[in-house]
């Protein structure tokens, strides 16, 4: 990776969320731009209060640089921009040739009045590259020991491998392939299992550890999640499946009920052609 993002708002979680971002650069030799969105004014009045509230950003993020630049094996850099938070992220995201974005779920005090509450779902559903939300509530680790990659019946699904593989060799993770599919429907089923293999098979050429494991019934977030609480997982691998819509930041309900109940973090990937060719890992 050459650069990761962190959506910052000054609030605890997206101050973990920066720590999680850290633990990630530093094993794939990637730097950090730390961003903070203000929305714009509604009125000139507000013109120096606004320079206030800026001045005061720039502050905190140097506060930020000098507390963890230490800790990151590259560079710590920041941005204050402004207009619509998820937007310029997400353009800035594209703009930098980003690999990755990384954002906390819930911001709680200060700055947070500045940021619209689904942000994190929108970053989520509109970003060109993959994002991982994360809780501030989640103890940061200093490795990715196991990552949950559930696999279904969509196409879609096997889009998430590279990047979940190229993360898993970076940390030298054990990856838990999840099939889902309804017992009922055989013809799922064997199209699912055909998938989970596939993907075993990418995994072992690229001497990746791995577990096959199955979930049978409804397709429900809160089952993958009880199976990640109970192995001890560090992170979740999942498709946007963004719904048909007229706004590009519509999730479809599985990624937005996993990204909104997990307390584990979230790796969210867009179903993009992109990611067969990602690095060395192809699908």
């Amino acid at each position: 990776m050459k650069e990761i993002i962190v959506a910052i708002d000054f609030s605890k979680g997206s101050v973990n969320a920066l720590k999680y971002a850290i633990t990630i650069a530093n094993k794939t030799g990637a730097d950090i731009m730390m961003v903070w969105v203000k929305k714009p004014s509604s009125s000139d009045s507000l013109y120096s209060v606004d320079k206030t509230i800026i001045d005061e950003a720039k502050k905190r993020f140097e506060g930020l640089v000098f507390d963890f630049k230490n800790k990151l094996k590259g560079k710590l850099k920041f941005k204050v921009l402004e207009g619509k938070v998820y937007k310029e992220i997400v353009n800035l995201a594209k703009y930098t040739e980003a690999d990755l974005i990384v954002s906390g779920t819930h911001g709680v005090s200060g700055f947070e009045k500045y940021w619209i509450g689904s942000n994190a779902y929108k970053i989520v559903a509109a970003s060109d590259c993959p994002v991982i939300t994360i809780r501030n509530s989640f103890s940061v680790k200093t490795t990715i020991k196991k990552i949950i990659l559930p696999i279904d019946d969509s196409v879609d699904t096997r889009h998430k491998v590279p990047f979940t593989a190229e993360l898993a060799k970076a940390f030298g993770s054990e990856i838990h392939i999840l099939s889902l599919y309804y017992s009922e429907n055989k013809e799922k089923v064997k199209k699912v299992l055909s998938y989970s293999k596939q993907v075993a098979e990418v995994l072992e050429n690229n001497s990746i550890k791995f577990i096959s494991e199955s979930i049978n019934g409804d397709i429900d977030p809160s089952k993958i999640i009880k199976y990640a609480e109970n192995v001890d997982a560090d992170l979740i691998a999942i498709m946007s499946e963004q719904e048909t819509s007229s706004y590009s930041f519509i999730l479809g309900k599985f990624a937005q009920e996993t990204v909104n109940q997990s307390p584990i973090p979230v790796l969210t990937v867009q179903p993009k052609d992109i990611y067969n060719s990602w690095s060395g890992i192809v699908m």
